[in-house]
């Protein structure tokens, strides 16, 4: 049976025809690379570097919201920080070839940088503080915000509404997510948080490291939200490790502004609602078949069971205080 779903209709000939309406000349190589949300290419180019295409989902973000992605790129590319900018021609840096839109991309190469690295960690610190300079300078337009309850609650409705998750999950699901939500709405309040352009979703597979030079790659979930969203996804192990890699990572970021430690208290809100936002995007993206393929535990009984125990030690989680640092 062909699948209904508008990328059964990207072949790699609609790739190549696409990226030739640009003005290039493909070679036939056209590789997929491991994309879930979008569809990424590598695609060979005659007697030049390949590019890397990004087809958008349909209907996920729209013009404006895709061109701000691209606007703030470029204002990083202008300002010198080692970002994967889109190619621009003749002006434009996003096409449409109905129904997707799609930019093409230079391919950057690197390896995760290691934060157990101290000097690793440090140079993540000094580049966050020059990308939160930049996106300090103005707010998006277009782009949505993290807004906290607002994206609990509609976690918790997608997931619901989805029938995926087995019955006997339901009631305990519901009695976390509502408590979750409650305590949310007393650490995270959008209207006394600074809110500025950021990277949104900044974890290790968004860092490549080549050469001693520190890529920041991925911008398509940027957002208007706190500083400490793209600080605290660097974090790992006991509070005490924790505590010294934003040491490290704070040492690198007052080079070029302040700190936000007192968005410390926010850790734990912003980790629930990436718990949760995480099986929601799944349900929301079931009907895909890339989805159910590379997914396949989805529905089980593993998943939710893991997913409830999540949800239990977030719940304890952010009733603890939140980690303190010295003010020097």
């Amino acid at each position: 049976m062909t699948s209904s779903h508008p990328y059964s209709e990207l072949t790699q000939e609609r790739v190549m025809d696409a990226t030739e309406s640009l003005g290039y000349l493909c070679d036939a190589r056209v590789f997929p690379l491991n994309s879930y949300e979008n569809r990424v290419y590598q695609i060979g180019i005659e007697d030049e570097e390949p590019l890397i295409g990004k087809f958008y989902r349909p209907a996920r973000w729209s013009r404006e919201q895709i061109q701000e992605e691209h606007d703030f790129l470029l204002e990083l590319q202008e300002d010198e920080l080692p970002v994967v900018a889109p190619v621009v021609k003749n002006n434009q840096s996003l096409f449409f070839d109905d129904p997707f839109y799609f930019a093409l991309f230079p391919r950057r190469g690197g390896q995760a940088p290691e934060l157990a690295n101290d000097n690793d960690l440090e140079l993540i610190g000094r580049w966050l503080g020059r990308l939160h300079q930049t996106g300090s300078r103005q707010d998006f337009s277009h782009r949505p915000a993290i807004r906290g309850t607002e994206d609990l609650s509609l976690a918790k409705e997608q997931v619901l509404c989805s029938g995926l998750m087995p019955e006997d999950y339901r009631p305990n699901y519901e009695a976390l997510a509502d408590n979750l939500i409650a305590w949310v709405e007393k650490t995270y309040v959008p209207q006394n948080i600074r809110s500025l352009r950021i990277h949104g979703d900044l974890h290790t597979g968004n860092l490549l490291l080549r050469d001693e030079v520190l890529y920041m790659v991925d911008f398509d979930d940027c957002v208007q939200g706190p500083a400490m969203q793209d600080i605290w996804m660097l974090l790992s192990g006991n509070e005490q490790e924790q505590r010294q890699q934003l040491l490290v990572i704070k040492e690198g970021y007052e080079m070029f502004r302040p700190f936000p430690q007192q968005e410390l208290g926010l850790i734990e809100a912003l980790r629930t609602i990436r718990v949760m936002k995480y099986a929601a995007w799944l349900c929301s993206r079931w009907n895909d078949p890339a989805f159910p393929q590379a997914f396949p535990w989805f529905t089980g009984h593993r998943f939710w069971s893991e997913h409830v125990n999540a949800l239990q030690e977030q719940l304890a989680a952010i009733q603890e205080p939140p980690i303190e640092l010295p003010i020097f």
